[in-house]
């Protein structure tokens, strides 16, 4: 790429992971893990779904699609021969902030895989776009047919409202159905410059190695100075949305749909990526909902048989964030089933946790953390994660002593703060509204603002 390499990270016996940022702002980012014979890669990228413009919804999402159809040199078809031929398989997903390509392949195919990935990343021919195109729009619709992936969408336009966060990453059927050529190009100069991109890989890699196929890459050899067109500096993570996020207000909303059981999703404002918090978030969420041993998990499933699935949940996002929860239930069960968590979490903010809740909690987190770094994509997603978004990238020992850290009044100040019935969102899908209100009673929802209801 003809640029000055930096290498922040020297190598270093005890060094878990070297990062080098190229003349150009691309970031190189590797975790060696001598005792593996694979190695795991991705391409990071700082676009998705909050960071487009009402007009643009879905786009990032159709372009993750298109990074498959093909590139300067590699058809589409042989992209899939090349990755089945090394025994791997080689992915893409979109979420609201980032696009990702990933791969997990034999050390000695790494160089074969970097090669095509940096081709479907910086030069896509978007070709055959009216077949992907079509692929994109049954996937909307698959969505649309199922509550259990509607349900998490319709909260977070309940809890963001106009926002760009309250849109679905997987776009608006009418957006899609309109996509050019000329505005996926265009998308993609704008979006995938090389002070926007991360390169990750963990395993059995060699970090110069890998920074030295990044110069030799296609990738164009200067940012762009200035704003990009999202209103984000180069180089500052993930692009930021223009639209400011609005204030938190409890709304309600339902969708009629003629399925077997009551869909239902509560939830707020949270915590923010960047908020120290987080990890006491997610102890909180292992003892509200977030475990088998959970209470709203042996309250509502275990001893009353009242659900099949219940769970909480939370996303973190650059200076936002969201809090849940998800039950669905028989219509029978539906007014037994909110009765109950109402109560919890009345309890949850009155009395967040046990001594022995805590540590158990604790415990779990630690050991869900730990294990799931013995997983060389896992080391790869926390490596291209945290360096796109600004955040730093912890070791294990350090997680796990922010995770001990968490005391029981940081659990009472986030229980109040984050999911007092009193400020929750509400949205449910099923096939009758009043239904849903009547069973609505005990949360103590009546502040809460209607959205618009509908069929779809």
């Amino acid at each position: 790429m003809g640029a000055t390499a930096t290498d922040l990270h020297p190598r270093a016996a005890d060094a878990e992971h070297r990062l080098t940022t190229l003349g150009s702002g691309l970031r190189i980012v590797t975790e060696p893990v001598p005792s593996v014979r694979s190695a795991a890669l991705g391409f990071w990228i700082s676009s998705g779904s909050a960071g487009e413009r009402e007009d643009e919804a879905g786009i990032s999402h159709l372009l993750e699609h298109m990074l498959f159809r093909g590139t300067e040199h590699f058809g589409s078809e042989e992209i899939d021969q090349i990755f089945d031929a090394m025994g791997a398989e080689i992915n893409a997903g979109t979420d609201r902030e980032a696009t990702s390509l990933y791969t997990r392949v034999l050390d000695g195919h790494l160089e074969r895989a970097f090669e095509v990935m940096s081709e479907m990343v910086w030069q896509p021919r978007f070709g055959e776009l009216e077949a992907e195109r079509q692929v994109v729009l049954e996937e909307i619709a698959m969505y649309e047919d199922d509550p259990q992936d509607l349900i998490f969408d319709l909260l977070g336009r309940a809890i963001f409202g106009s926002h760009p966060l309250g849109r679905p990453v997987i776009g608006r059927a009418e957006v899609i159905a309109g996509a050019t050529r000329e505005l996926l190009a265009g998308f993609h100069d704008r979006r995938y410059r090389p002070d926007t991109i991360v390169i990750a890989a963990a395993g059995s890699v060699d970090h110069d190695r890998l920074v030295a196929l990044a110069e030799g890459s296609p990738a164009p050899s200067d940012a762009p100075a200035g704003e990009s067109a999202d209103g984000a500096h180069a180089g500052d993570g993930a692009p930021s949305p223009t639209v400011p996020v609005p204030a938190p207000r409890a709304r309600l909303e339902f969708l009629q749909k003629d399925t077997e059981q009551y869909h239902v999703c509560l939830g707020a404002h949270g915590l923010s990526r960047e908020d120290e918090r987080r990890f006491a978030l997610r102890v909180l969420e292992g003892i509200l909902g977030g475990t088998s041993s959970s209470r709203l998990f042996q309250e509502v499933r275990e001893r009353r048989g009242l659900a099949y699935s219940i769970f909480s949940f939370s996303n973190l996002y650059s200076h936002a964030g969201e809090v849940g929860l998800y039950v669905g239930t028989r219509p029978d069960n539906l007014a037994a089933a909110l009765g109950v968590v109402a109560a919890e979490l009345e309890r949850l903010v009155e009395d967040p946790a046990s001594e022995q809740e805590l540590v158990r909690s604790r415990e779990n987190l630690k050991g869900r953390v730990v294990l799931g770094m013995e997983s060389t994509g896992a080391r790869m997603s926390r490596l291209g994660n945290s360096l796109l978004h600004g955040m730093p990238i912890l070791s294990v020992d350090e997680m796990i002593a922010r995770i001990d850290a968490v005391e029981l009044e940081d659990l009472r100040e986030l229980a109040g703060e984050l999911f007092a019935p009193e400020r929750m969102s509400v949205v449910a899908i099923g096939p009758e509204r009043e239904r849903v209100l009547e069973a609505l009673a005990p949360l103590s929802l009546g502040a809460a603002e209607p959205v618009q209801d509908g069929a779809r």
